[in-house]
């Protein structure tokens, strides 16, 4: 279930977590202990990770303190508890390569600590160590918003007000981008930042041709598209949905392509917009107490207060779940949406 915008809850963002327990410290001066926050952690200790752990689904709403809260559909976490966003772990591994943690504490109605949860920015393997090299409190919840963020890989052609195809790297502030809803509609900002491409954070990749595309469309897992069906194929009860990019992979078509970095780029208008990529219509950057904290370096906050059409989103009544889609989703949209 999707919170109203008009609540005053943000979108429930789930992300993938470990315990806290399942790390060891198996060498330094915290031996035998657990990992903690970032107050009671020390540098060049190393940590072993359980062979038996498994990550686990943490449901989150963000809030306007800076804070989370836990959403009713976790597989982890009280519900209802609230979450701070501790800090940010960069950890060396056995091949002397680095990757960063958040952690995430979990607090007890009397504000005392019940969890610890780890946010890998980097998949993690049960068999290697990882010493612990740097310790980042300032940008670590301008990291987890970066993960809220929706965003298209370079490269990607996005449809012009004048019809017109366009590399999103080629924007500028001021270009009018053809949108669904709201015609030609000016860019107000475009937010850039490079990621690795590995795990759950890597990118999925929708072939030319899988939702009537010209070209291949690679955009970030999150990353919703909204698809008129001529015919409810998905039993949504609807003909317009809005499908996460991640629940459409199917191994062929749809995939989710490991290995090296990419170049996210996001776009942002007054208002949250459906607009064309690759032919697909899909959404832009919603600003919302999740992603904020990814703009607050780089947008003024005079421009976040004007962007009033953030504050009623239109379109979650759209969104269809996991639980309506399938391997064969995407091609049932295909068909469904041809003209």
């Amino acid at each position: 279930m999707i919170a109203s915008r008009n609540s005053g809850i943000s979108l429930a963002q789930s992300i993938p977590v470990y315990r806290a327990e399942d790390f060891l410290v198996v060498d330094g001066a915290n031996i035998d202990d657990t990992l903690s926050f970032a107050a009671e952690v020390m540098l060049d200790d190393v940590y072993e990770l359980n062979a038996v752990a498994e990550h686990k689904r943490l449901s989150l709403h963000a809030r306007t303190d800076g804070t989370y809260v836990i959403a009713q559909d976790t597989q982890v976490g009280a519900p209802s508890a609230r979450v701070i966003v501790d800090s940010c772990l960069t950890v060396m591994t056995t091949d002397s390569s680095t990757l960063e943690m958040l952690l995430l504490v979990e607090l007890d109605p009397e504000d005392h600590v019940a969890n610890v949860h780890v946010l890998p920015l980097a998949p993690l393997v049960s068999i290697g160590h990882y010493r612990l090299v740097g310790i980042e409190l300032e940008n670590a919840a301008r990291k987890l918003a970066q993960v809220a963020c929706v965003s298209f890989s370079r490269g990607t052609n996005i449809t012009m007000s004048s019809g017109a195809q366009r590399p999103i790297e080629e924007l500028q502030v001021g270009d009018k981008v053809l949108t669904r809803d709201d015609g030609g509609q000016v860019i107000r900002w475009i937010g850039q930042h490079t990621v690795r491409a590995i795990g759950d954070f890597a990118p999925i990749v929708i072939k030319a041709g899988t939702l009537n595309n010209t070209n291949d469309l690679m955009l970030s897992p999150d990353h919703r598209l909204f698809i008129y069906q001529r015919r409810d194929a998905l039993g949504a009860g609807r003909s317009e949905v809005l499908v996460k990019a991640r629940h459409l992979i199917n191994g062929e078509t749809v995939t989710q392509q490991d290995g090296g970095f990419i170049d996210y780029f996001q776009l942002l208008f007054d208002q949250h917009e459906i607009i064309y990529a690759e032919g697909i219509a899909a959404e832009t950057l919603l600003v919302d107490t999740r992603t904020r904290p990814a703009l607050k370096d780089s947008v003024s906050e005079d421009v976040l207060q004007e962007l009033s059409g953030h504050s009623g989103w239109l379109h979650e009544e759209f969104e269809v779940g996991s639980e309506l889609l399938g391997p064969d989703a995407a091609d049932k949209l295909r068909k469904a949406s041809k003209r």
